[in-house]
This record gives C-alpha cells, structure tokens and sequence, in this order.
C-alpha cells in the first residue's frame, strides 16, 4: 500500500513567478498513472486494514496543510473520478488572519525568490537566535534530497529550524512587513474555511489533524506538544462531527520533527493513525506496531510528479 503526499496542488500565478507547485495538469496525468501502475485503495478496505492487520494493495492520496488548493482543484478532480483522499488540516490555518510559518516563507521565496529574501533575513538576524541544541540534526536532515537554489534552502531551514521558537514568529512578521502589504487578505484566500471543509467531508473525503499552528514538534515539551494536537482534534470533530477515522500528520514529516512525546499524546488521543514521511510502502509492521509513523511518498519521487516554478 503507498501512501502519497501532496501540497500545493494548483494553476500557475504571474504574481508568483518562483513558486513552487504542482500544476494540476500534472496532477491529473499522474493519478491515470497511479491508476494503470497500482490502482486505487477504496476507503472501506484502507479502514478495514487497522482491523486486519493486512495493507491493501493500491495507493492512498493526502494532501497537508488545509490550502485552498484543495478545494479548488483536487476535489473537483477526485470526485470527477470516484476518488477519496485525506486532508489534514491546521487549526490555526481556519482561523488567523495571517499565514502559518511555513506558507508565508513559501509566498516570500514564490514571490520575490531566494537572494533576496535571504539579503533581508541577513540585516533582522543575529547568531543568538539560531542557537538551540537541534540545529546540527535539522542541518543534515532538513530539506534532504530537495533540489532547491542555496539561498531558499537557506532561508527555509533558518526560518523553519534554526531560529528559536520565541523568536521565530517576530522574525517573520518582519521579513512580511518588508514585502507584503495585506497578509490577512492573502490568508482569507490561502486556506480552507469551515464551509468548505463540511462540504468535502461530505463528499466522503476525510479530515485529519495537523497541529494548530504546524511547528517542529520535537522542539516542543510534552505539555506544549498536546496544545498543538488535543485542539486540533476538538475542532474537526466540532467541525465535521465525530468520525471512526481520527488521523493526525506530523508537520514537516520527518522522523527529526517528532518524538516518543508525540506519539504518546496520538495514542492516549486514540488517534488511529498518523502520517510521517519516508518513501516506502506501508507494511505489515507498520499496521500492528507503528501507526503513529505510517510512511509516505513524496509525490514527485513519480512521474509527473515534479512541482514547476
């Protein structure tokens, strides 16, 4: 059984002249391929496979971080072919009026591209900030394998990893303020609302957590960790109501992005199981001793999987 992950899923935007994305022309080429290679696994039979212990052959499609995307254009697409998916969602992504930290690092390297945003993180930055115990780990396991110019990877994993928790919002809201104007405007647009979450539910895909505000959750203590989980949980059920399916993703996906302190939180949660990424099929040992690490493919590791700029 393989589990594929996808982000943004959309049309090319002249505003937006390096940002990276699937285009939905390419979405669409490539689920005829999963269909012709693997075929798809029904929603019934992945569900029942908790309760057999036995993976399905076929692929399950997810797609993180509530974006409007989703919406839009996938399920459209999905429902067009008989098709389920899973979203995970943010909480936080429903209802702030400005992005979440990592798609406002997106939209600053789509729009403006890598050298310049790193010229302006270089004058707001200072060597204090990025010190923290995690910053070796995060420099040899973040982004690996990603083809990116230096200076967006650069940005990325000082705005994703490096930088300190306390100081990593108020750095980004300056870099914001220095290229953006309206941010809560581009939020409104960006995200998913509760509307459109009920509705997909109700064409039969399933919603699951992914945090409040999508941190690295392994730089977070227990405590801190299960109000980035617990409330994410209340607001789906209090959203779509209660489902036999309660799922969660770690943000970020790697193994470095979580700990033994997660999963315990997903299991006393009765969370029935959980996303990471790392590109191989979900297995039989996955099922019965791992649920809360279940592997997954990135979606350009196959054809037309590859994200345009």
């Amino acid at each position: 059984m393989k589990a594929i992950m996808y982000h943004y899923v959309r049309e090319p935007e002249a505003s937006l002249p390096h940002f990276k994305y699937l285009n939905i022309g390419d979405f669409k080429k490539q689920l005829d391929y999963f269909q012709k290679k693997f075929g798809f696994v029904e929603k019934g039979d992945f569900i029942n496979s908790f309760n057999t212990g036995k993976p399905m052959s076929g692929v399950v499609l997810t797609f993180d971080d509530g974006l409007k995307d989703h919406y839009r254009y996938v399920l459209p697409e999905l429902l067009k072919r008989n098709l389920w998916g899973i979203f995970y969602v943010p909480y936080k992504a429903c209802k702030r009026k400005k992005l979440l930290g990592p798609h406002r690092v997106h939209m600053l390297l789509g729009r403006f591209g890598g050298q310049k945003v790193m010229e302006n993180l270089s004058k707001i930055t200072s060597k204090k900030i990025l010190l923290h115990k995690h910053v070796e780990a995060f420099r040899t396991l973040s982004y690996k394998g990603l083809a990116d110019y230096r200076a967006s990877t650069e940005v990325k994993r000082i705005l994703n990893f490096y930088i300190d928790e306390k100081y990593r919002e108020k750095t980004i809201d300056k870099l914001m303020k220095i290229f953006f104007k309206d941010e809560s405007l581009m939020a409104k647009n960006f995200y998913l609302n509760e509307e459109e979450i009920i509705k997909m539910a109700q064409a039969g895909m399933i919603i699951g957590a992914h945090t409040v505000n999508h941190p690295v959750m392994s730089k977070l203590n227990m405590e801190e960790q299960k109000k980035e989980i617990l409330p994410c949980f209340k607001f789906i059920e209090k959203t779509v109501g209660k489902s036999v399916v309660k799922t969660y993703c770690h943000p970020y996906g790697g193994s470095f992005s979580f700990n033994a302190n997660t999963e315990n939180i997903l299991n006393k949660a009765h969370c029935l199981f959980s996303f990471s990424v790392e590109p191989r099929n979900i297995e039989i040992d996955d099922l019965k001793r791992h649920r809360q690490s279940f592997p997954r493919y990135d979606c350009n590791l196959f054809p037309y999987g590859k994200i345009r700029t």
